[in-house]
């Protein structure tokens, strides 16, 4: 049998008609409103003049004389108009129109309810039409009062409901527009009369009292006001001395201005033979309503941080290049067209079809942002990401599928003519010099153009890496710059760890500003790795410290502890003091690993673990972002990252943990994520030379005597005076220092190998040869160094000794 042909036919798509649309920008409305407004006013004008002067308009408007003078305000225009709507249309209400008219109007300009308005014009011109209808009782076809349109309904309502018809159907009318208008009730009615009733008689008891107590004041009932007066009189004519005191005696409380002591107040009876009563007044209790610290916010006002420096002054906008010259970002029709020609075509080759397309412009890189008809699947599109990257000929093709909240899937291009994004651009913006956080971050641009502003306080913690030459150092300095302009030295300090020693230099100049060390230390950067470890040391100390203040404050965070301590609700003679931010900024990290390990992740670790709520934030950056650097202790506690260019996709896994960050272009391209979806932002560009003009700007300012200064921390490593005395040494000790002479290398293990010790007595043993000047300090993961060259030299100095 031969298979039937398929009937299925393709249905022809109707045309579709777009239904225009009437949105009217700002000024559109207040052109609009202010017309009808003085449209509806005119109108006014017009009708009003009109019933004063029909009669000689009329006789002009039937004689069409081109020399008529006519009697109306508004001349010929308003007397025509004016014929118009109340001689040939609704009478006297038709000025319902023109109240209408002018409302609207109002209604525009002030950008009121628009279905409010509505409502009005439909009950408006049911109110004419019934009232010119009404009218028409009292008027003929040549009066004003209904008009015409008025007089011919009513004739034509009496022709088939005679006059009472006509009459009890108006009524019927006018008592439904009353019910669905105003939502009357015969309820409400019935309550009306009530009320009125009842204040009636109020009223009329009132004055029935009244008249009562003036001719007969000896009625044994008193009122209020005179047993006031009885009580007031007594106690001024049985006190020896003046009162200052004032009784008072309601119905509902009695209420005493706190006596010195208790007092007692006999009434007198009004009779013979009754009994006299006392009335005993009650001391008050005192109740302190000041509060010290509230007290002191009152004569000084709160604590201000900034008083020391009050008169420092921010940098200026204008120290920063504006590298665009104030230009926006240009689209180049031709490239997006192209674009967008290759990717429908490229997908149409794989036989995928696309329903619709969007491109976004942005400073590097156009998305493109398409929709793929119903059954195609995602993985089959993101598998042709190498195929649309050689159609276009493009570097840095990324393809997001789906993109998160949106049901499309994104393709990023990189533009042919990238635009640089200035860090004065960033700074100016209103979304950064409005930003209300605690330490806010201008990173730069997103894809639709718009600032990144992000608060280094909520991250809490930052993780940046990419290749060398790919833009971390100067996001850095974007991160350092956009805290310089938003934050006073008194609320945030540095901790700058700059191994390469020449990136974060230029940051020396504002070392009494917003810098903090060590106290034996002589440079605030530190640029060696020895240092680093006292440094995360001296900070987990300072962590401590501060989670005491705030326990001993009963608060949560730096933020109600500093409120409070501005509040002057802690004593400074308790160790209470403000806290400013610290942010701890390591530019290679890689090279830290490589020379402490341990030492150093462990303080970094616990750092990120818990000082997020006391006000250290970490910043760490590298350019080797493999596991054994970004191990995962601190991938666990750094949810915030920021990754650039890399070289494969592995090192993207490892710093985003997905890839992406293999498929950038470069000089500050860059994707941002804080735990959820990635941003790709365009890095803001802060050059050296404007790094150096914003801190010789703050340097030359007033400053604090020396930098914030961190608790001092010593190492363990450090010998000390228990163990350099002889009398407390170990006695291995000579027998170890000739192990290590004769091996010539000074390292614990060695000890416990040879001398068959455990770790803490060979760690002994070490600090006692230290400190004898046998074998050098502490060097990481490498072996100590022997100053000691042979057994003899080992002897003169052990003799030497004694």
């Amino acid at each position: 049998m031969a298979k039937k042909k398929s009937t299925k036919t393709k249905k022809k798509s109707l045309p579709k008609f777009k239904i225009p649309s009437f949105t009217l920008s700002k000024q559109q409305e207040t052109i609009l409103g202010s017309f009808l407004f003085l449209l509806g006013v005119l109108l006014l004008i017009s009708f009003i003049s009109f019933l004063f002067t029909w009669k000689e308009d009329i006789s002009e408007i039937n004689n069409l004389s081109r020399n008529a003078e006519y009697k109306n305000l508004i001349s010929g225009i308003g007397a025509k108009i004016a014929y118009f709507f109340i001689y040939k249309g609704l009478g006297i209400a038709s000025i319902t129109f023109a109240v209408l008219t002018s409302l609207s109007g109002i209604h525009l300009l002030l950008n009121a309810n628009k279905e409010a308005l509505k409502k009005r014009w439909i009950w408006g011109t049911l109110v004419a039409i019934w009232l010119s209808t009404f009218l028409g009782f009292f008027g003929s076809s040549a009066s004003l009062l209904g008009g015409v349109i008025g007089f011919e309904l009513n004739d034509f309502l009496q022709d088939y409901l005679g006059k009472i018809g006509t009459v009890i159907l108006l009524l019927f009318l006018l008592i439904t527009y009353l019910v669905l208008r105003f939502k009357f009730t015969l309820d409400t009615v019935l309550s009306f009369f009530n009320k009125t009733a009842h204040e009636v008689k109020e009223d009329f008891n009132s004055e029935e009292i009244n008249s009562e107590t003036v001719e007969t004041p000896s009625t044994e009932t008193k009122t209020i006001d005179e047993e006031e007066a009885i009580i007031a009189n007594f106690v001024e004519e049985n006190t020896e001395q003046p009162q200052t005191e004032e009784i008072q005696l309601s119905t509902t409380e009695t209420s005493i201005d706190t006596p010195k002591t208790p007092e007692e107040i006999t009434i007198p009876s009004e009779s013979e033979g009754d009994l006299s009563m006392k009335v005993e007044v009650s001391q008050e209790e005192k109740t302190v309503t000041d509060n010290l610290s509230d007290k002191l916010v009152e004569d000084f006002g709160e604590f201000d941080p900034t008083l020391e420096l009050s008169n420092f002054k921010f940098p200026t906008i204008d120290l920063l290049k504006d590298y665009t010259s104030g230009q926006g970002i240009t689209i180049n029709q031709e490239e997006l067209e192209e674009n967008k020609n290759q990717i429908v075509t490229t997908l149409k080759n794989y036989k995928i079809e696309i329903a619709n397309i969007k491109a976004t412009v942005g400073p590097t890189v156009t998305l493109y942002e398409i929709v793929p008809e119903a059954g195609v699947r995602i993985s089959k599109i993101k598998n042709l990401e190498d195929d649309i990257a050689l159609s276009l000929a493009a570097l840095g093709i990324r393809i997001i599928a789906p993109m998160p909240g949106k049901g499309t899937i994104g393709i990023e291009v990189p533009n042919k003519n990238p635009r640089i994004v200035s860090m004065r651009a960033a700074i100016s913006s209103k979304k950064f010099q409005e930003a209300e956080m605690q330490l806010p971050i201008a990173f730069g641009k997103t894809i639709s153009n718009e600032t990144m502003v992000v608060d280094l306080a909520k991250m809490p913690h930052l993780l940046m890496a990419g290749a060398t030459g790919q833009g971390k150092s100067v996001g850095l300095n974007c991160i350092l710059t956009s805290l310089l302009y938003k934050k006073h030295p008194a609320e945030v300090k540095f901790v700058l760890v700059d191994p390469k020693k020449v990136e974060l230099t230029l940051f020396n100049k504002i070392e009494r500003h917003y810098l903090a060390k060590l106290p034996d230390s002589e440079e605030a950067i530190i640029t060696d790795n020895s240092k680093v470890i006292n440094t995360l040391n001296s900070l987990c100390i300072e962590m401590d410290n501060r989670y005491e203040l705030l326990k001993n404050a009963f608060c949560r965070n730096i933020v109600e502890y500093n409120k409070k301590f501005k509040a002057r609700k802690l004593n400074p003679n308790d160790g209470h003091k403000f806290l400013p931010y610290i942010v701890l900024v390591v530019d290679e990290f890689a090279d830290l690993i490589m020379t402490a390990g341990k030492e150093v992740e462990t303080p970094i670790a616990r750092l990120a673990q818990l000082a997020r709520a006391i006000g250290i934030h970490l910043i760490i950056a590298t350019q080797r972002p493999s596991v054994n650097v970004i191990t995962g202790m601190i991938k666990a506690n750094f949810p915030a990252r920021v990754a650039f260019r890399v070289m494969t996709g592995i090192d993207s896994k490892t710093i985003l943990d997905q890839s992406g960050a293999n498929q950038l272009i470069g000089r500050g391209d860059m994707l941002y994520t804080q735990g959820n979806e990635l941003v790709r932002i365009q890095c803001a560009f802060v050059d050296t030379p404007e790094v150096e003009k914003i801190t010789e700007f703050i340097g030359g300012q007033k400053a604090y005597p020396d930098a914030h200064l961190l608790p001092e921390y010593v190492g363990e490593e450090g010998g000390t005076t228990l163990d350099n005395n002889i009398s407390d040494r170990d006695k291995l000790f000579r027998e170890a220092a000739e192990v290590l002479v004769t091996a010539q290398q000074g390292s614990a293990s060695l000890l416990q190998r040879k001398l068959k010790l455990g770790y803490n007595r060979a760690g002994r043993l070490i600090d006692q040869l230290e400190a004898a000047g046998i074998v050098g300090p502490f060097e990481g993961s490498k072996a100590r160094q022997v100053l000691v060259p042979d057994l003899i030299a080992l002897d003169q100095l052990l003799e030497n000794e004694k």
